[in-house]
């Protein structure tokens, strides 16, 4: 949809997925990425932490299922999507508006971790908004050994069914800000616990 913003957001989550289905049967996962930028002090000579910015983010069908087997709290995450603004009325009568994020694009960042893709097969990934663009094709085997390019790619030690582990080289970057949202007034956990705002329906 044209004029639509779409932005990326590197950060970690602060807690599990939370993964749920609509009366109709469709997944949705909801999630809070916090990212906390850096910036370097001049004067003092050191990096210092700014503001932590914390963005629920909701991601559905076939993505939100791989989401909550693979991400668990504090992995870091690369997020790519569109933000929506929402307005509504608190328990005590109040009109706020917050921003959110209709995730498009998930996946675990490398820079502190090492994580295995698990690749699904088409019948299994028919309802994906993104199928039949091919990238996800039958993997090419190699003349010599007939061994699949997805196994060569993967890393010696491969986690069970893909879910991220703690890096080889070091802890996974948190932020230093607490881990949880600043409320949960908005609307998130009062409506109805693990549902999102963006009701019981995908949007596309």
């Amino acid at each position: 949809m044209a004029g639509e913003t779409i932005v990326t957001i590197v950060g970690n989550l602060t807690g599990d997925p939370e993964l749920r289905f609509t009366q109709s049967g469709t997944a949705v996962a909801s999630f809070t990425v916090a990212s906390t930028p850096r910036a370097f002090d001049r004067a003092s000579g050191e990096w210092k932490d700014g503001e932590t910015l914390f963005m629920r983010c909701s991601i559905w069908r076939e993505a939100a299922e791989n989401v909550a087997e693979s991400l668990v709290k504090g992995a870091r995450v690369i997020v790519q999507g569109r933000l929506v603004q929402r307005s509504f009325t608190t328990r005590e009568g109040e009109q706020r508006t917050v921003v959110e994020m209709q995730v498009d694009e998930v996946g675990p960042s490398l820079r502190y971790a090492r994580a295995q893709v698990t690749r699904m097969g088409r019948g299994q990934a028919q309802g994906s908004p993104q199928g039949g663009g091919g990238q996800w094709g039958a993997p090419q085997s190699t003349a010599a050994t007939g061994t699949s390019v997805w196994d060569q790619s993967a890393p010696p030690a491969s986690p069970p069914q893909g879910r991220m582990t703690e890096p080889l080289g070091g802890p996974v970057a948190r932020p230093h800000a607490p881990q949880q949202p600043p409320s949960t007034e908005d609307g998130w956990v009062a409506a109805m616990p693990g549902q999102t705002s963006f009701g019981d329906e995908p949007p596309f």
